[in-house]
């Protein structure tokens, strides 16, 4: 199976690198821009660069499903096809929010209706949850009617939310598919590992184009993906435990954000650092722009990046002795 997964992740990268760089100036051509609000005179920067990265992971699961059919290389054909299914339709969501700018409350029921085709397959035929130093624990109906939807819709809204900086949303992204590769090669769970191993390519591709100073930006049909990938990924593996804990960054983010009755989030730059507008912490990053009285961009990505490699590191620990 190692040749199928570094098949897959090697043409994800692949399409996504190539498609990053032919969409950089056909969006600014059209229009679709947006503007860095972080850097001095805010440029226009191309947005929606995330379809690269759903392209790739298609690419990738697509070619996982042309060794599947003609090569010999076996895996449940039905869960990848849904999980295929579940990222799309999430993904649109993310382009139609990018071009109309969806209300939040809408953007946090839709991604329910997404859910479908990973409820019909009945949750990988498990509706149990591995928890660590606990076991197997049988959730039954609850599971597929509430727990999985609830699971799509959530990390997808929680990965869009904790967003705005230069290669923040992909680096996280990056560093928590790559703890799930592992994870899932480990146990043997070859759908999760061909979706993380997709991922991992799309994203490590997009972050060239991405990382400061961005030459396009994510988007929410990438931050969305990323959040609806890691939610899938972690349900057909049976680990959801595993995709709580890499989330909690994003949780603690909500949680500040829900304090301050979610406001939008802005930032000024002095001297090549960042504060918080008004000196008030109305998100995550703005409470370790206090803690660290202003930071550069760059630096904040590292930090939010090296946050996320504590809870991956962790996850590690808690999974491989599983």
């Amino acid at each position: 199976m190692i040749e199928l997964y570094l098949a897959s992740a090697v043409v994800a990268f692949a399409v996504a690198l190539i498609l990053t760089k032919a969409l950089i100036p056909r969006l600014t051509r059209f229009g679709v821009t947006g503007k860095d609000e972080n850097k001095p005179g805010m440029p226009d920067i191309p947005e929606m660069g995330g379809i690269a990265i759903i392209a790739g992971l298609c690419a990738g699961l697509l070619l996982a499903i042309f060794f599947n059919s003609f090569l010999g290389f076996g895996f449940n054909l039905v869960f990848i096809l849904a999980a295929i299914i579940t990222i799309m339709a999430v993904g649109f969501i993310g382009i139609v929010d990018d071009l109309l700018s969806i209300p939040q409350w809408l953007k946090a029921i839709l991604p329910l209706f997404a859910a479908v085709p990973l409820m019909a397959v009945n949750a990988a035929g498990s509706t149990s949850v591995t928890i660590p130093f606990i076991g197997m624990v049988a959730f039954g109906e609850i599971y597929i009617f509430v727990l999985l939807p609830l699971a799509i819709a959530v990390c997808s809204n929680l990965t869009n939310m904790l967003a705005g900086f230069n290669g923040m949303e992909a680096g996280m992204g990056l560093i928590m598919f790559l703890s799930l590769s592992i994870i899932a090669v480990m146990h043997g769970s070859v759908e999760m590992a061909l979706i993380c191993v997709a991922m991992s390519g799309a994203l490590l591709a997009f972050l060239a184009f991405n990382v400061y100073p961005a030459k396009i930006f994510i988007g929410d049909v990438g931050t969305f993906t990323i959040g609806v990938a890691l939610a899938t990924s972690v349900i057909l593996g049976n680990i959801e435990s595993a995709g709580v804990i890499l989330v909690i960054p994003y949780v603690l983010d909500f949680f500040v954000k829900a304090a301050n009755r979610f406001p939008h989030t802005h930032q000024e730059l002095r001297n090549g650092k960042l504060y918080p507008k008004d000196g008030k912490a109305r998100g995550l990053v703005h409470v370790v722009m206090k803690a660290f009285n202003g930071m550069s961009e760059r630096n904040l990505v590292l930090f939010f990046w090296a946050l996320e490699g504590v809870f991956a590191l962790i996850t590690l620990a808690l999974f491989l002795r599983v």
